[in-house]
């Protein structure tokens, strides 16, 4: 007997999710902050799912509200973002329960200070933890357990009992990562997680963020300003200017492999943010 076309559609809806190479599309989205000036202009974005994404663009370009956006802390102006097929709203309940699924790692980190390291990265938990349990931050064994094979990862066993305000900038950004990878997330937000670092610990906070993203088959969405290291590190890297996407880049084995927009030469790209990198 064989299935009407109404009937296939009903059970495709029961029993499967749309899962595509796509995850994040943006289509003509604009954003402001007072309905007057616009932060971003018409910017079309494509990632894929499980690579890693870099956002590269001078203080005030508009790269963090691109976050903002795909976390749904944000409403576009006008244009449609969608994230794994859904439409980014924090006051959606429907969203609300996908949240999980995206790590965020706010520019200022957002650890608590006084906290230890344990503490703060099963924070990243609590969307598993239901009730009272929530409410007093009461973790089960399994929890607990997971989060200190996290903190493993990311070379932070020895500093689990230490508080936050101890610690250096750069394990403060392993706890931030840690906190992000507890969510078990499919999805990474960070912005401008290495700035203020030197060039060497920079490098090893996008190692650490890198080999999270490549074993765990994450998408890394990042935050940059400095083009040279996100090229170093990202499939495909978004040049933004002044609120509009000039760019974008796709890398492989440390090559520029092809252009997608802009008319820029190679010697154009490299230097765009020289003077920025070297402060």
């Amino acid at each position: 007997m064989s299935l009407s076309k109404s009937s296939k559609v009903k059970t495709l809806g029961k029993s499967s999710a749309i899962f595509t190479k796509t995850i994040v599309q943006m289509n003509d989205v604009s954003a402001s902050y007072d309905s007057k000036n616009y932060v971003l202009k018409d910017i079309k974005m494509s990632i894929d799912r499980g690579t890693n994404y870099a956002i590269v663009g001078h203080s005030g370009s508009g790269k963090s509200t691109l976050l903002r956006l795909i976390n749904g802390m944000m409403n576009p102006t006008s244009g449609k973002i969608l994230v794994d097929y859904q439409t980014p709203n924090i006051s959606d309940k429907k969203f609300k329960s996908f949240m999980h699924k995206i790590g965020y790692i706010p520019q200022n980190l957002g650890l608590i200070k006084n906290s230890t390291v344990l503490e703060n990265i099963l924070i990243g938990a609590l969307p598993r933890v239901s009730g009272f349990n929530s409410f007093l931050k009461k973790f089960s064994d399994y929890e607990i357990d997971n989060a200190k094979k996290i903190l493993k990862q990311v070379s932070l066993e020895d500093k689990a009992d230490r508080k936050i305000y101890m610690l250096s900038g750069g394990e403060k950004r392993r706890v931030a990562i840690a906190r992000a990878l507890v969510q078990k997330p499919e999805i990474v937000l960070a912005d401008e997680i290495v700035s203020e670092l030197d060039h060497v610990t920079a490098r090893e906070i996008m190692d650490v963020l890198a080999e999270a993203q490549a074993t765990m088959k994450l998408t890394s969405i990042m935050v940059h300003h400095d083009l040279q290291l996100a090229l170093e590190y990202a499939d495909r890297v978004a040049v933004i200017k002044e609120g509009e996407k000039i760019l974008e880049i796709g890398v492989e084995g440390g090559r520029i492999v092809d252009f997608q927009s802009g008319n820029y030469t190679q010697r154009e790209i490299l230097e765009m943010f020289t003077n920025e990198s070297k402060e």
